[in-house]
Order: C-alpha cells, then sequence, then structure tokens
C-alpha cells in the first residue's frame, strides 16, 4: 500500500490535492463571518505591538484568545501582509475587508493546507489493504484521500465561512500517523505543538497520554495480553516529558516571565460567556435546552410558571450565548467538565485494558472529541470535525465503522448549514454537501458490496428527513409570520434534530468499541 501511494499512486493523489486547491479558489470571493475580522485584526495585534501587549490588547472585540504559537503564526503572517495591503495591519481599522485583504487572508488559508495534503497522504498509506478493489475509484486509499481532502466542512468552514483549521488538522492526521508509523516521539511532539496552537485540541489528549504511556512506556505485555509492569521504560517516559516541558517552555515561557500567564490563560478559557455559543451547537445541552424551552411553553400555558419571572432572553431572545435555564437546573462549567470527563472514562479503559495498537488508538480519540463535543462548555459547532476526520480513517476499514460514519458525518456537516446564512451561498453549500454526501454512500457501499447494506431503515428514514428540514428552514419558514417572532425557530430545529444524530452515532461507536472482541497480541519484543 505504502508503494502504491507513492509512485503511480501519487499523480493520483497529486490530481485530488490540485483540483480541491483549485475548487478553493473559485471560494474566495465568497462570504465570509466574523471570524474573517477576528484573524486580520489578530494580524494588527501581532504587527503593531510587543508581545508584552498581545493579551491585553483589547480595541476590537475579538480579542486575542488562541494559544501562544497561534499567535506566532499571526506574527509571520503579518509580514508577508504588508506587501498586500498595509491597512489591514492597523488595529483600528476595525471590520477592514479591501480586495487585496480578502485575497491575502484567502490565499493563506489555501497555502498553509499544504500540511493537510501531506498529512492525509501519509493516513494513506496506512490503510488496511484487505479491500484493494479491481479499479482505482474503489481502492480504500482513493476513497479515504477523497474523504479527507474534499471534506465538506472543511471545505466551508475554512474557503468560505473562514478559519484556519486545515493545517491545524494537518498536525493532529500527522501525529495519528507516526504514531501508525511506531515514531511515537515524532506524534507526540506534533501534538504538543498542535497544543499550543489552538487547545481546543485538549479534548483528545486523553486519547494520546494513554496510548503512549501504556504502547510506549511499556515494552511488553504478558503472555494473556496484560500489562507487564517490569517492562516499564524510566528513559522513555523522560523524553516524552521532555518534549511536553521544551514545547511548553518555548510557548508560555516569555509569558511566564513577564508574568502574564493568568492574563493568557483567562483569554484560553472564557467560562464566562456560557454554556453554549451563539447557535446552540448539535450535542446533549442542545436537546437539554430545548426540553427546558419546552417545559417553559407548557407551564406557561397551564399556569405553572409566571411569565413575568421567567428570565426575558430564554423565551423570546432564542439562541443566545448567556442562556439562563427556566425550568431546568442551570448548567455550570464544572458539572460540564465532570460529565466531560465520566464520559471519556470508558473509552480511556478501553484504550488501556483492551489495547489493540494504534487502530484502538483512534478510535479512543475520536471518541474523546465526540464525548468533548456532547458535553463540554461553550462548544462550536465546528467542533464536530475533530472527530468527523479522524473517522475518515476507520470508515474504509470496517462495515460497521462506515455506517457510523456516514450517520456522524451526514448530521454533522447538515448542522454547519447556519453557518453560511446568505442567499448566494444557500445554492453552494447545498451542491457542495451533494456530492460530498452522495460520494460517501456510493464509494462505501462499493467497497463493503458483499457485507450488505450499512444502514438499517430507521438510520436511513432519519438522514432523509433532512431534506424536509431544509426546505421548511430555507423556503418555508421565511414565508411564515413566525420570522418576525420566533427568527430562532430554524436553528433551533437544525440544531435539535442533528444533535439526535449525533448521539446516536456516538453511542453506537461506543456500543462497538465496547463490545467487540479483541485478540490480544503479545509484542514481538
Amino acid at each position: 500500500m505504502a508503494a502504491a501511494a507513492g509512485g503511480s499512486g501519487g499523480c493520483w493523489f497529486l490530481a485530488l490535492a490540485l483540483g480541491v486547491s483549485l475548487l478553493k479558489c473559485l471560494l474566495i470571493p465568497t462570504y465570509h463571518s466574523t471570524d474573517f475580522e477576528v484573524h486580520r485584526n489578530w494580524l494588527a495585534i501581532t504587527h503593531n505591538l510587543p508581545v508584552s501587549q498581545w493579551y491585553y490588547e483589547a480595541t476590537s472585540e475579538w480579542t486575542l484568545d488562541y494559544p501562544p504559537f497561534f499567535a506566532w503564526f499571526e506574527f509571520a503572517l503579518s509580514h508577508v501582509a504588508k506587501y498586500f495591503d498595509q491597512e489591514m495591519l492597523v488595529i483600528q481599522n476595525l471590520n477592514y475587508s479591501s480586495q487585496a485583504t480578502v485575497f491575502f487572508q484567502r490565499l493563506s488559508v489555501i497555502f498553509t493546507d499544504i500540511l493537510f495534503v501531506y498529512a492525509a497522504h501519509e493516513c494513506c498509506r496506512y490503510v488496511n489493504g484487505k479491500r484493494p478493489g479491481k479499479e482505482l475509484l474503489e481502492k480504500p486509499m482513493f476513497v479515504l484521500a477523497v474523504l479527507l481532502l474534499w471534506n465538506f466542512g472543511l471545505l466551508i468552514v475554512d474557503h468560505i465561512h473562514f478559519q484556519y483549521n486545515g493545517f491545524l488538522f494537518g498536525l493532529m492526521l500527522l501525529s495519528v500517523a507516526r504514531l501508525f508509523q511506531k515514531r511515537h516521539l515524532e506524534g507526540a511532539l506534533l501534538f504538543a505543538v498542535l497544543l499550543h496552537f489552538k487547545h481546543i485540541y485538549i479534548y483528545v489528549a486523553p486519547a494520546y497520554c494513554v496510548y503512549l504511556l501504556r504502547s510506549y512506556c511499556f515494552t511488553e505485555n504478558k503472555a494473556d495480553g496484560s500489562l507487564k509492569w517490569s517492562s516499564f521504560s524510566f528513559l522513555r517516559i523522560t523524553l516524552l516529558g521532555l518534549i511536553v516541558c521544551l514545547v511548553s517552555a518555548l510557548s508560555l515561557g516569555p509569558f511566564a516571565v513577564l508574568g502574564q500567564l493568568p492574563q493568557v490563560i483567562s483569554r484560553l478559557f472564557p467560562f464566562k460567556r456560557g454554556l453554549c455559543h451563539a447557535y446552540w451547537a448539535p450535542n446533549f445541552w442542545a436537546l437539554y435546552n430545548a426540553v427546558d424551552k419546552t417545559l417553559a411553553v407548557v407551564g406557561i400555558k397551564y399556569k405553572f410558571l409566571d411569565p413575568e419571572k421567567i428570565p426575558k432572553a430564554s423565551m423570546t431572545g432564542g439562541l443566545v450565548q448567556e442562556f439562563q435555564h427556566t425550568v431546568l437546573p442551570s448548567v455550570t462549567p464544572l458539572a460540564t467538565l465532570i460529565c466531560t470527563f465520566i464520559s471519556i472514562l470508558p473509552s480511556v479503559f478501553c484504550l488501556w485494558f483492551k489495547p489493540q495498537g494504534p487502530r484502538g488508538f483512534l478510535q479512543c480519540l475520536i471518541l474523546c472529541a465526540l464525548s468533548s463535543f456532547m458535553f463540554g462548555w461553550h462548544v462550536h459547532e465546528k467542533a464536530i470535525l475533530l472527530a468527523i476526520l479522524p473517522l475518515s480513517l476507520l470508515s474504509v476499514e470496517s462495515p460497521k465503522r462506515a455506517g457510523i460514519y456516514l450517520i456522524l458525518t451526514t448530521t454533522g456537516h447538515f448542522s454547519l448549514f447556519p453557518l453560511l446564512f446568505t442567499p448566494p451561498e444557500i445554492a453552494t453549500k447545498i451542491l457542495l454537501m451533494l456530492l460530498f454526501t452522495v460520494y460517501s454512500f456510493s464509494s462505501l457501499r462499493a467497497l463493503f458490496r458483499k457485507e450488505g447494506p450499512l444502514l438499517n431503515w430507521l438510520e436511513t428514514i432519519y438522514l432523509i428527513e433532512l431534506v424536509p428540514l431544509e426546505i421548511f428552514c430555507e423556503i418555508v419558514f421565511p414565508l411564515t409570520p413566525w420570522k418576525l417572532k420566533f427568527p430562532f425557530i430554524p436553528l433551533l430545529l437544525t440544531s435539535v434534530y442533528c444533535a439526535v444524530g449525533i448521539t446516536y452515532a456516538w453511542l453506537k461507536l461506543y456500543v462497538s468499541v465496547l463490545t467487540e472482541s479483541v485478540t490480544v497480541r503479545q509484542k514481538a519484543e
């Protein structure tokens, strides 16, 4: 398989990469969100101010709230940006978006995606080759390459909505590939660097910690597959510790010297923002909020509740950041932390007591990402990509995983639709998702044609119902009188309906991982 990825296989992979790059270029003139201004502001901050002021500057509401490595990344970009338009680097030029600025920022995302392309190539080399297929289009590595490079969610979030997730996911996938190659220290280094670029990846840190401790620091197993405690290597854990400490010192050291660590941490973890983002991410808390709203409506109708005592934003503001629960208990950051911790424990225990090598690690990583998405504090809807992209690697190796992937991907991608709400982008997002979804279903079904259907009838009906939901949200609802009184209804329906599918996919994957039979092999060495 590795040979196929190089040599003759390199031509088709290069064609896929160039094709999607061309599509990204065509998306340059499209709508961009406030994240565009966020990154322009960060360019200006890091270019004009000394390091000591980066995490204090607050001229714009979009203050710097990413870890230091990303700040240095913006600093490096700013020195290229000045050759396109100096005005974008003026801190006071809020919401500045000249054609040169748009071109530069869009192009910077496309260029940095080179790392994601390389990481996808490395991952494709380690696809299980049990189903090689007669034709190139039916080879697992080709299908995986398309699922990664042409991922719909990544396309619209980075190249329309605007963010820099591509090269960050590239770092994560490359670290996964290095662990598959038994290059543990490189994998650990890449992940440590990634954490200091964007701290959201701390969601999957438990999977890395347990896997590296179990499979790298302990060098042998007993005959029955259980851990041989005497094989613990102090040298190896020291090397891992050095990597973590050195990367952390390089990132946070300057701010520790300046006595600014508390300020940096307060920017990275803004718990005052509230339980949910402005648009409810389709997770457990979306269902919780919906139940609370339903109970409140019923309570008012049957006079169990006094309308005047109900928080105004709770009933009329719709999807706001500061969501106050009316009937159900309000949720604190500590409560979400406990729920998240409990939800990832089974996957971590499974990785420790039922080791399955790198693929077991990958399963744990996906479950950690999903569990954190389900129960985390102030989760963004875009965080679902943290589970979708790595699950792509497993989808081409197992029909069971392929079915879960189709549910999670279709539902997760649909939940991103509200990010693109301007009329010109409606056709674009629908067309791109249709193309990616049809390819995902057809290619995975062809890959496992001898295994029977990938989805049962109930799962199929659930996914088909996304079509009338989209018709209602985009066409029917704007024509109703509800639009003025309850403008948040389409967002609420999308969030709650998708939360059901994502919760189902999470539970199905968990049950599959915990119940499947495991053949534990003793290490050769």
